[in-house]
């Protein structure tokens, strides 16, 4: 479907002051942020600039919906009028998040569009994702400054996106026996999705909880384990039957695997 058919960029249209979005973000929005149209949400946005996109956002979400502002720019206190809460602050401040929450409590949607550095986008996600209500989402926008040396400094082995990986880690530490990290938002952090230059942190905490094995207790026909087998075809298994050995070089198999599997990881 063309963007220009989405319901974001019918909002986007609409709005009497600048905006800047990039086409393929209008889908996304449309497939994430649905579900909160014509609902009582707490919707913030991290980078207000010209204002134009709080105007595409109300009319998106509608009237039951509270739009939220934050921004550096004293200057964006105007649309205050238009009935939006503006909030004048640092979005990688711990101190202004907890001021923030005390006020507003558990929030539904954060948009994250503000100053796109590493130290802003991972401090607003560690601040923001225990204040969102479950089933709400963190989306954070222009990502791909992770990945731009002028102005950002990147790659880095500290930048977002490798940040955001690690939280992929920290999701599947959940499984039984798997190491715990020192730094964990996995009670939180139901899964992780991610689109070109946008990361989302869906938030549901009961869905979080520690996995464990379920079985159904009916009748097994004890299968045979084949995942180790040896091809008869195969180098390994002519060597087996040489030297009569027990081994499937299951290791050794894994090794040289791995290696052919480098180009895929370039």
């Amino acid at each position: 479907m063309n963007y220009k058919k989405t319901l974001t960029f019918q909002a986007f249209k609409k709005s009497k002051y600048f905006s800047l979005k990039y086409s393929n973000y209008f889908h996304i929005y449309d497939s994430l942020l649905k579900k909160y149209r014509n609902k009582k949400i707490i919707f913030v946005e991290i980078g207000v600039f010209s204002g134009g996109s709080l105007f595409m956002w109300r009319d998106f979400f509608g009237k039951k919906a509270k739009i939220i502002g934050i921004d550096l720019n004293p200057d964006i206190k105007r649309f205050k009028k238009y009935g939006f809460d503006i909030i004048i602050g640092d979005q990688s401040s711990k101190e202004f998040w907890k001021k923030f929450f005390r006020k507003y409590g558990k929030v539904d949607v954060i948009l994250d569009d503000g100053g796109h550095t590493n130290y802003q986008q991972i401090m607003t996600v560690n601040c923001c994702v225990p204040n969102i209500k479950d089933d709400g989402i963190l989306i954070t926008e222009d990502v791909h400054t992770s990945y731009i040396k002028n102005k950002w400094y990147n790659p880095s082995k500290r930048s977002f996106i490798n940040y955001s990986k690690k939280l992929i880690d920290d999701i599947n530490s959940r499984y039984p026996g798997l190491k715990n990290q020192k730094f964990s938002l996995n009670k939180y952090i139901y899964s992780i999705q991610n689109f070109e230059s946008i990361s989302v942190f869906n938030i549901n905490r009961e869905l979080s909880k520690m996995n464990k094995e379920i079985r159904n207790n009916k009748i097994s026909t004890n299968p045979k384990e084949f995942r180790t087998s040896l091809s008869k075809d195969s180098f390994f298994f002519k060597i087996k039957n040489l030297f009569k050995t027990k081994t499937n070089f299951t290791y050794l198999i894994f090794l040289i695997n791995s290696f052919k599997l480098r180009n895929f990881f370039k």
